[in-house]
């Protein structure tokens, strides 16, 4: 099931047109995908780099802005797991502003490693297990 958080646009966000640059929105999915780890696994981002020495790097992204974001804005992430590898998982993002209307979806690998050798390493039960409990329900989706 997938996981939906919310978060507003803030001023520093924006350039002069009044619409977030497309770095900023990058930054902003990565904060959703910190915040994602306690509903999935219930484990805080920080938590798992500090204290267990595991690390999800971005390895490819693929992404389309349908409409900007602007100062102001409530941006609703829907943030799901598409595929789930050995050590490998493709996260798929969906943003949609206070109007529901549809402005960035992106999907993005990652891979485990081990934080101290930046190494690929297996994910561990515990994680994939909150991760398969993350995956989209296709059933759910055709309705």
């Amino acid at each position: 099931m997938a996981v939906q958080l919310k978060r507003g646009v803030d001023f520093p966000m924006v350039d002069l047109a009044n619409i977030a640059y497309y770095p900023r929105i990058f930054d902003l999915a990565h904060r959703f995908f910190e915040d994602a780890w306690v509903p999935i696994c219930n484990i805080r981002y920080a938590d798992l780099l500090l204290q267990r020495k595991l690390g999800f790097p971005v390895v490819h992204v693929e992404s389309d802005f349908h409409a900007p974001l602007r100062y102001g804005d409530t941006i609703t992430a829907t943030i799901w797991i598409d595929t789930l590898g050995e050590s490998s998982c493709t996260w798929g993002y969906e943003f949609h502003n206070q109007k529901d209307e549809l402005v960035w979806t992106s999907t993005q690998v990652t891979v485990c490693v081990n934080m101290d050798t930046m190494k690929r390493s297996t994910i561990p039960e515990d994680l994939r297990q909150g991760l398969e409990t993350c995956q989209r329900d296709e059933a759910n989706d055709e309705q």
